[in-house]
């Protein structure tokens, strides 16, 4: 069993940067992947970024250039660092892993103003 608490969304304007952080309930060294997905109101939920066990990642070409996950195997979290933020990443942020079933985090709200 795990729990994924993700924190450090907000209010930004275009342009700006935020970095939420997703902490797991227990140490996150063994799991495969872990990911950023959001959602956009109205909108179907996307794949953000992922990094894996190895530290390998891979993001949405939206995003490609201006947001970078990591993870910190010490501490247990995952974060996303996200810079040049534009009103269209908006969304609700979530936290997902995968280790015997799927994990879900309750999500963070980003808002970016123009």
């Amino acid at each position: 069993q795990v729990q994924l608490a993700e924190s450090g969304g907000g209010l930004v304007q275009s342009g700006g940067s935020l970095r939420p952080f997703c902490a797991a309930s227990r140490s996150i060294f063994s799991f495969n992947a872990m990911c950023w997905y959001r959602q956009a109101p109205g909108k179907q939920r996307e794949l953000v970024a992922t990094i894996t066990e190895a530290g390998s990642t891979n993001y949405a070409d939206s995003v490609k250039g201006r947001f970078t996950i990591s993870r910190d195997n010490v501490s247990n979290t995952v974060s996303l660092q996200m810079n040049s933020l534009e009103p269209e990443d908006t969304a609700v942020y979530y936290c997902w892993t995968y280790t015997g079933r799927v994990y879900w985090g309750q999500g963070t709200q980003v808002t970016v103003s123009s």
